[in-house]
């Protein structure tokens, strides 16, 4: 979903969740994009909270990543 706000602390928290743990991997956008099945421009866009994921997206993010959902939220929570 694009959103026009990107002040949203969940939002903010679940991005630099997201590229921390790319990072931490070793992984490229386009690595990640390729086992999450997304494009690079959609990894790009929701590092930098310009989209909100969907759950099935969270999932097949945490999959490419080789980490749980459970894993990755308490990560992000640990954020807020």
């Amino acid at each position: 979903m694009p959103l026009e706000n990107n002040h949203d602390p969940l939002l903010n928290a679940f991005s630099l969740t997201l590229r921390k743990t790319r990072n931490e991997l070793g992984l490229s956008q386009e690595e990640l994009a390729h086992r999450a099945g997304k494009s690079i421009r959609y990894i790009s866009l929701l590092e930098s909270r310009k989209h909100q994921p969907s759950l099935a997206t969270l999932k097949s993010l945490c999959d490419g990543l080789g980490i749980s959902m459970a894993t990755f939220v308490g990560e992000v929570e640990s954020k807020l």
